[in-house]
């Protein structure tokens, strides 16, 4: 074992210090110090396990020498596909070579098969390659039955793609470096131990260790890493704040454990944007992409008037790049409570509160007294404050007991004075909403005038004329 120095580590913002203290003196939260051992190799390399380079082993020095940035050349670096289109889209055009990037989400939700399946994909796309042509898959979770048995079912038998299951990280170190895979894919951090340092498994100390090392190997071979990251019980990423610091992409793969759909975003980046939203489909034989998803969150319905029902508005969210329409639904009764009951679903019940109030002080349509519920359509979310004329809208049209056409949208902020807002990016959410069909668009007033071809635009500077416009 080596010697080991211990240090205090705060798992928030990566503060160390030399003793143990109740609060942390850089971020202010209290109980996030924990102990740290870190391994200290003795003078010269650390010794190697057999069949493989020692992690403390000295670089080249030509490779740490500093160069002009304009003799840094990048044209040899070309991304790796993933398969997945979505997924490329997210990471920025594909996989960088040298890239470490960390999948989290919640139990169950589908990284492990999200990356098993872009392991086929990869080693079908590097079959025919002159080198690195396998992608190495490394489970601490499951054993190799476990995951063929899986594989078998999503499709992802390849031959090229190699399966080992292990959770000593010089065993995995070892592996990489062995076989130089063009893909190494690691489930995941927090199941993963190293001998030298001291810590449960999933510990801050282990997470960090074992990071730490997976970077190393990553840089120092030139080879792309996927790894996967649990979450706690509040949904961010376990282990200490650091591990998000030290990684080159961070990936959150989220969505309704009681829908198909999977939802997954880029919160860091460093080869690309940080805005985009790749949409996928979970079934019993793998995930498929959504290209289009447009109509997930959309009724079914031919937009006649005998199908045509009351508590219903169409409005169009930005969700990274993409702008994908939300169906809200809203359902007015007479309350039979002292205390009226308010539910809502993908909707949020604070801002439902507020509308309410402004609906009855500007809207002249008191709802104070009747039972409310809201709702969304296959787990959309109509969270953003451009949602709000919609949610008005559909509690005004329930309430009168008014459809709204089909071919009607509406979109703006409204204020606690009854004004309606602008919203960030219209132009392009009615672009969509063109495309999807939709004639008529209710919108606040313009500064500039927006053409929009067979899209008929009503501005509106209040709640009033808004509503009149909406439910003539």
């Amino acid at each position: 074992m080596a010697k080991t120095s211990s240090q205090f580590l705060c798992s928030e913002c990566g503060w160390s210090g030399p003793k143990w203290l109740g609060r942390c003196p850089e971020c202010g939260q209290w109980g996030t110090i924990e102990e740290f051992h870190e391994a200290r190799p003795a003078a010269g390399s650390r010794t190697a396990a057999p069949g493989r380079t020692s992690r403390t082993q000295s670089h080249p020095v030509a490779s740490s020498a500093a160069r002009p940035i304009t003799d840094i050349g990048t044209e040899n670096i070309s991304r790796i596909a993933t398969g997945f289109s979505e997924f490329d889209r997210v990471l920025g055009g594909g996989i960088v070579p040298g890239s470490v990037t960390l999948i989290a989400g919640e139990p169950g939700i589908g990284k492990s098969t999200l990356l098993l399946e872009t392991a086929g994909n990869v080693a079908r796309l590097t079959a025919f390659a002159a080198e690195r042509n396998t992608v190495l898959y490394i489970s601490g979770e499951e054993s190799q039955a476990q995951v063929r048995m899986r594989a078998s079912r999503i499709g992802a038998m390849e031959p090229n793609l190699l399966l080992a299951s292990t959770t000593d990280l010089s065993t995995v170190l070892g592996l990489i470096e062995q076989f130089k895979p063009a893909l190494a894919i690691v489930d995941s951090a927090q199941t993963i131990v190293s001998q030298d340092v001291d810590g449960i498994s999933g510990g801050s100390t282990q997470v960090r260790e074992v990071a730490s090392a997976l970077i190393d190997t990553a840089k120092t071979l030139d080879i792309p890493v996927l790894l996967v990251g649990h979450v706690t019980k509040d949904g961010s990423i376990a282990g200490p704040r650091t591990l998000e610091h030290l990684v080159d992409v961070v990936c959150q793969f989220e969505g309704d454990a009681e829908t198909a759909l999977r939802m997954l975003r880029a919160v860091k980046n460093r080869f690309g944007p940080t805005d985009e939203v790749g949409c996928f489909d979970m079934s019993g034989e793998g995930i498929e992409e959504v290209t289009d998803p447009s109509g997930l969150f959309l009724s079914t319905g031919n937009g006649s008037a005998a199908t045509q029902v009351d508590g219903t508005c169409v409005t169009f969210t930005l969700d990274g790049h993409r702008s994908l329409p939300i169906e809200v639904q809203a359902l007015v009764t007479k309350s039979v409570l002292p205390t009226p009951r308010r539910a809502a679903n993908g909707v949020d019940s604070n801002r439902i509160a507020m509308l309410v109030a402004v609906l009855y002080r500007h809207g002249g349509i008191n709802l104070l007294a009747n039972d409310l519920y809201i709702s969304t359509i296959a787990g959309g979310q109509a969270r953003e404050p451009g949602c709000d004329l919609a949610i008005v809208a559909a509690l005004a049209s329930a309430a009168k007991s008014k459809p709204i056409p089909r071919t009607t949208c509406a979109i703006g902020e409204i204020s606690l004075t009854g004004q309606v807002r602008p919203v960030p990016r219209l132009e392009y959410r009615l672009r969509e909403a063109a495309r999807l069909g939709f004639t008529t668009a209710v919108v606040p007033t313009l500064r500039k005038n927006v053409a929009v071809p067979g899209m008929g635009v009503v501005q509106a500077d209040t709640l009033q004329d808004a509503l009149a416009a909406i439910l003539r």
